[in-house]
């Protein structure tokens, strides 16, 4: 082929850029990817996902309809990156990096190829992995027996080094900021987004200013007021508040792929009592939540005890989701370490190194009184004998009844 239209380049344009974690935390997740291909048999992995991509090579893609992988060998890692970003993957990537091109639709996995000649057993994300994707590795790799490792890497990925509970913990003071930023903006008549802007802004720039090497990338906020409290996913509005209003604020900054969260109930100049009793309802479950949050408790015993709390108030029913989640690598569109999560089904031990929420959440359709969206969220670190909340913006009746 004229060398014009390459199938596959090299795109190693300018320095590798600085790293989020150190060297020393980086061949930490790579030694054991390569630990659980010894484990498991495997010749090498084909990570395909946002969160296991930016977890071990330290590169957060952007898709726009394309595809990317980090495969990792017992001697290389290598990420596999559309030409339209050019040198960006390589700069980010802790390893090496091979761009393939538009020019034949099979490119990418002509790029898999390459790297994966003479492999029998391939690990891949069978949670990630669509079906059009998996048969073109069936196709591609004639022969080849694929391995499910997204549940594995899942696990490597809930228990968190000291690196990453300081970004993290970085991300929770973070989110305090855009809260009180929020907390300023409120008023009557404002509108969802302009509010929703001005927490967005002070935690970006609050990002660039304490992690000047990070790409910034995601972070973003969910204020919600009146019937769009209902949802804990809801997108902001240019609906304006009026007094008496329920709020939502919900923070979430992002620093090079790890997501942190603050979510407040929040009136605006008075609140009327059944709205308050469902309140204080919410904030008692909370309380409690965060005291049994601790090594060794079970996930679905922590969502047994809550419900009670909820059920002795006659209020179960409106409980919308989970207690609470893993922390980490994730994001809205990516990510999620399914068996840390605060839910009944979930049989998991909590460990030290785990990073989780308490987030319990009841939702009052409209016409009952009370109605609305109430919700508190708290991100706690698991020690070695107990928790430690990093999330310092107050809640309660108490303390987030906003003057107009």
């Amino acid at each position: 082929m004229h060398n014009d239209l390459l199938r596959l380049q090299t795109m190693h344009n300018g320095e590798k850029a600085e790293p989020t974690f150190s060297a020393a935390e980086m061949a930490r997740r790579q030694d054991g990817l390569r630990g659980m291909l010894g484990e498991m048999k495997l010749d090498a992995v084909i990570l395909t996902s946002y969160h296991n991509i930016n977890y071990f090579a330290d590169f957060l893609y952007c898709s726009f309809g394309r595809r990317y992988a980090f495969v990792v060998t017992a001697s290389r890692a290598v990420s596999v990156s559309a030409g339209i970003d050019a040198g960006q993957p390589w700069r980010r990537t802790i390893g090496d990096n091979v761009t393939y091109t538009d020019w034949r639709k099979d490119n990418y996995l002509h790029a898999l190829q390459q790297e994966l000649k003479g492999c029998r057993r391939v690990g891949i994300e069978f949670d990630t992995v669509p079906l059009d994707l998996f048969r073109q590795f069936q196709d591609g790799f004639p022969g080849v027996e694929f391995v499910d490792v997204g549940q594995a890497t899942m696990w490597m990925r809930a228990i968190k080094s000291d690196e990453e509970i300081a970004l993290i913990r970085g991300g929770a003071h973070t989110a305090d900021l855009g809260g009180a930023a929020i907390r300023a903006a409120i008023g009557e008549g404002a509108s969802e987004y302009e509010i929703a802007l001005a927490g967005t802004q002070a935690m970006v720039r609050h990002i660039a200013k304490t992690y000047p090497h990070a790409e910034l990338m995601d972070t973003w906020v969910w204020f919600q007021s009146g019937i769009n409290t209902d949802g804990a996913h809801n997108p902001v509005t240019s609906r304006r508040l009026r007094k008496g209003d329920i709020l939502s604020l919900n923070c979430f900054p992002m620093i090079a792929g790890y997501y942190t969260a603050l979510e407040r109930t929040l009136f605006l100049d008075h609140i009327d009592d059944a709205s308050l009793r469902v309140w204080e309802v919410n904030v008692k479950v909370h309380r409690r939540g965060l005291e049994i949050l601790r090594p060794g408790a079970r996930c679905g015993d922590i969502a047994a005890e809550l419900n009670e709390i909820y059920r002795s108030e006659g209020l179960l029913g409106y409980r919308s989701f989970g207690y609470g989640h893993s922390f980490g690598v994730l994001s809205h569109y990516y990510g999620r370490e399914a068996g840390v999560e605060l839910r009944e089904d979930i049989n998991t031990v909590l460990k030290p190194g785990m990073v989780v929420s308490m987030e319990p959440m009841l939702t009052l359709p409209e016409g009952m009184q009370g109605a609305g969206g109430y919700r508190e969220h708290d991100i706690l670190v698991l020690t070695e004998d107990g928790a430690e909340n990093i999330t310092g913006f107050p809640f309660g009746p108490e303390h987030n009844i906003v003057e107009a």
